[in-house]
Formats: C-alpha cells, structure tokens, sequence
C-alpha cells in the first residue's frame, strides 16, 4: 500500500497522538485514588494500545487488519460498561454526595476533565484523517479507532457524571 505525503503525516500525527494516549493512561490509572477510575483508564489505556498498532501497520505499508471482531468486542465492552454504570449509578443515587473538597475527588476529577479533553481531540484528529485517506480499508479503519475514541469520551463523562465532576 503507498500513502500520499498527506496520508503519510497524518499518520504521524495520529500515531504521536495515540502514543501520547498510552502513556497518559498508564500514568493516570496509577495516578487515579478511585478504583473503578484506575480500571477504567487501564482499559482504556490497552485499546489506545491496539490502536497505536493498527497505525503503526498502517504506516509500513500494511492493510490494516480486520476490525470487525474488534467492533463485536467494543460493542460488548459498551454495553457492559454501561449496564455498570447505571448499576453504580443506582448505587450512587443512596451514597452521600461526594467531598468535593477531598483532595482525592479533586485529583480523579483534574485527571477526568484531561482525559475527556484528550479523547476530544482524538476524535477530531481522527475525523479529519478519515476524509483524507484514499484506502478504503484504511478509512474503515480510522473509523473504527474514531468510534472507540468517542466510547472512551463516554465512558470518563459517564464516571464524571455519576461523581459529581460534570457540570
């Protein structure tokens, strides 16, 4: 497969973009004080894993690999993830209000906030990158990885919301 220059820097861009993702992940689920918000960025931390090795593939010149069992596996994953969410959110609804004075609430919510700005611009990145790129199996691609990025979006805001940090 050739890329374009064009195709060829956006690529570069997407990857700095993904390899920042994976390192900030790993960082915020040690970072995290809550449980469930360690968990959740080490998951999301493992598909911008994946993702950095579908562009890396991309890059040498390979086609990228199918995608369908990973979107069969993302669509599970969400659906999971949001049937605990309306669980936890049950649960919420009868815990006390969280201390939003609490120098835990404050870090998890500072690391939020980042990570849903983070997953916003990936997703723009990878919105213009799906116009720009000829193969269709590369735009399948990216549009794949774009779709994962939003559930991530999904997943932080939905955690921001249940504890208080969305306003």
């Amino acid at each position: 497969m050739n890329l374009t220059p064009k195709e060829e820097s956006l690529l570069q861009e997407l990857r700095a973009q993904e390899r920042l993702c994976v390192e900030k992940y790993g960082r915020y689920a040690a970072e995290a004080r809550d449980q469930a918000l360690k968990d959740l960025f080490a998951g999301i931390g493992q598909t911008e894993s994946r993702h950095l090795q579908t562009l890396d593939q991309i890059s040498a010149g390979s086609p990228p690999r199918q995608m369908q069992q990973g979107q069969q596996s993302q669509q599970g994953q969400q659906m999971q993830q949001g049937q605990q969410g309306q669980q936890s959110q049950r649960s919420r609804q009868s815990a006390p209000r969280p201390d939003r004075s609490s120098p835990d609430w404050q870090q998890d919510s500072f690391l939020c906030s980042d990570a849903l700005t983070t997953e916003k611009h990936a997703s723009g990145l990878y919105d213009t990158s799906i116009f720009e790129f000829r193969d269709p199996a590369v735009r399948a691609a990216l549009n794949h990885i774009q779709s994962e990025e939003q559930g991530h979006g999904q997943s932080i805001y939905s955690y921001m919301q249940q504890n208080g940090m969305y306003n």
